[in-house]
């Protein structure tokens, strides 16, 4: 991790971190909306039309965050209207790295400033840029979801809808809980560095999993019969966990291959068309062992775990 000061780059992981051990998520800095007629979103400026061809997506395959937008840019029919560049997996003095086909940069915190000169702060994934203005229109996954979900609904015919009106309340209420313990949990209870605090946020964690264990042994989804938004923001962080979290992030209690419903539930997803060609292993793995170099100083990266997501998910 990294963050901009004076227009410069500090290589300084523990931005995000305390005094007393907790690992302390800054908020996104970049909060427009692209919107079917330009208008202004819930927040931010406006003058962000959804168009064609306008809009490019920095991402990180390793980055559960960014990779919800990869997810939806592939479920709403997005491929084709929203060009994607991938920053390297490895991440050490200088931030997300990347070979910048609009602007020929090297590190993903110039475009960061060419957005905003005068911009301090986390340098993160995904950005979505404007290519028409030349500026971030956003930092904020959760946010960027949203958007893909409903703007460009006129441009592609797709009206698939995974945050149903009727339903928002419910799915606002479980993203809040996986959002703060298990999403930013895993991350919480990996970059403590006070016992107490590990100890506090991995019960949470493995608490919630419990929850939802119990949830999906009553119910298809986690909300009701129908894939939302909840599903995939749980998603990026279920497909990494058995192969980075339990061993790298110490949240070993339990393995979600050990939850009969997380684990046919996980599987169901990864095979929704489209969907497991937005996951790759060697860039998580890789990113998380090699990056991480004060938890992993050694940088090696484990040989296993061997799992399968294309076996059968044994759900009716």
């Amino acid at each position: 991790m990294g963050l901009l000061q004076n227009g410069e780059w500090v290589d300084k992981w523990y931005d995000t971190k305390s005094s007393n051990g907790e690992f302390e998520r800054q908020d996104s800095a970049f909060r427009n909306w692209v919107t079917e007629t330009g208008e202004a979103g819930p927040s931010g400026n406006s003058g962000f039309k959804a168009e064609s061809g306008r809009y490019h997506l920095y991402v990180s395959l390793a980055c559960p965050w960014a990779h919800r937008t990869l997810i939806f840019r592939v479920l709403k029919s997005l491929t084709e209207h929203i060009d994607v560049t991938v920053v390297d997996y490895l991440m050490l003095e200088n931030g997300w790295t990347l070979d910048d086909p609009l602007y020929q940069k090297s590190f993903l915190y110039e475009l960061y400033l060419k957005s905003k000169p005068e911009y301090e702060g986390r340098v993160t994934v995904p950005v979505l840029w404007d290519k028409k203005t030349q500026q971030i229109v956003s930092n904020e996954s959760a946010e960027i979801i949203r958007m893909m979900n409903s703007a460009f609904n006129r441009l592609t015919g797709n009206t698939e809808d995974f945050y149903p009106e009727a339903l928002r309340g419910e799915i606002d209420e479980l993203n809040a809980l996986i959002y703060k313990t298990i999403n930013n949990g895993v991350y919480a209870s990996g970059f403590a560095t006070d016992q107490a605090v590990y100890e506090r946020h991995v019960k949470k964690l493995f608490e919630s999993l419990d929850l939802l264990e119990t949830r999906l042994g009553q119910q298809r989804y986690l909300v009701g019969e129908q894939i939302t938004e909840a599903d995939w923001r749980l998603f990026t962080t279920l497909i990494r966990f058995d192969s980075v979290y339990v061993g790298h992030f110490k949240c070993n209690l339990r393995s979600i291959e050990s939850y009969p419903n997380l684990s046919a539930y996980l599987r169901e997803l990864y095979q929704v068309e489209g969907v497991a060609e937005t996951v790759d292993f060697e860039h998580i793995k890789g990113h998380y062992y090699e990056s991480h170099r004060m938890i992993n100083p050694t940088a090696i990266v484990p040989a296993g775990p061997m799992l399968d997501f294309s076996s059968p998910h044994g759900r009716g």
